[in-house]
């Protein structure tokens, strides 16, 4: 029977720290193979999935990952659940559809040694409908994604969660590819998704708005879009998204307005 030969680590291989890459997931299972692919420099992959009905849970098993199947949390509390269940001194926070390329991994490998930090941020390219949009607030898109556990984790917001640190924050340079829109289809469906989160985790905060503040707002996401942020120099595909801005702006405010006001009268009007 073959025995394979297993290298045994010198003194200073058992110090180095150790990295978890974490994903959540639901019905991925186009994206999630690649996606852990590109993980694979990691000392380990953790899904949590949050009941999946396509071939999610088994092709992420199949590609190695260590998967737990729990309800939905929302966005922060499910990627604080990867967390807890990884096994990393360190982990790097993977959405299903982005990629970690060869130079970012090499990238993580060598930040991951640095003991005067516990937090990196890191540059995200993101494709929209085909392209890859380099204005509009798009990029270079910065998030911390590499955190120290213990000292790292996400707020416990229902959508948009982000990661906080205790410790200093240091810059990546190498991007991550986010392959987050590959139709109209998709930004119509995120868009009326979040905008619903929103909503619901701005009446959690207290928060109350207006009709007219749901207007002024939509506009204003337009023009900071589209003009200040140069989202024009994308061409056709910069509006596009200036307008997908606008809407989900405007229905998130227009959500929580509705949600505001009285309940409609049974009574048949005469």
């Amino acid at each position: 029977m073959f025995k394979p030969f297993v290298l045994q680590p010198s003194p200073f291989c058992l110090s180095m720290p150790r990295l978890s890459v974490t994903i959540i997931t639901k019905n991925e299972a186009q994206h999630i193979a690649d996606c852990i692919r590109s993980a694979r420099f990691a000392d380990e992959v953790v899904v949590v999935d949050c009941g999946s009905t396509d071939a999610t849970v088994d092709l992420a098993r199949a590609e190695g990952a260590i998967v737990f199947e729990m309800d939905w949390a929302g966005d922060g509390p499910q990627k604080n659940r990867a967390i807890d269940r990884a096994t990393g001194d360190w982990f790097f926070s993977l959405d299903a559809d982005e990629r970690i390329p060869p130079a970012l991994a090499t990238e993580i490998r060598r930040a991951i040694e640095r003991e005067d930090v516990a937090g990196f941020r890191v540059p995200r390219l993101s494709a929209y409908c085909g392209q890859f949009m380099r204005h509009g607030g798009w990029w270079p898109d910065f998030n911390i994604r590499l955190g120290r556990r213990g000292q790292a984790r996400y707020s416990e917001t229902e959508i948009h969660a982000t990661v906080r640190v205790q410790g200093s924050v240091a810059d990546l340079s190498s991007p991550l590819i986010h392959f987050s829109f590959p139709d109209l289809e998709s930004v119509l469906d995120k868009l009326n998704r979040y905008s619903s989160a929103g909503a619901r985790d701005m009446a959690a905060r207290g928060k109350r708005v207006s009709f007219s503040r749901a207007v002024v707002s939509g506009g204003w996401a337009f023009i900071r879009t589209y003009f200040l942020q140069a989202g024009f120099l994308d061409g056709r595909r910069g509006f596009m998204l200036a307008v997908s801005n606008a809407e989900g702006t405007y229905y998130r405010y227009l959500k929580l307005w509705l949600m505001q006001q009285p309940p409609m009268s049974r009574d048949l009007p005469r």
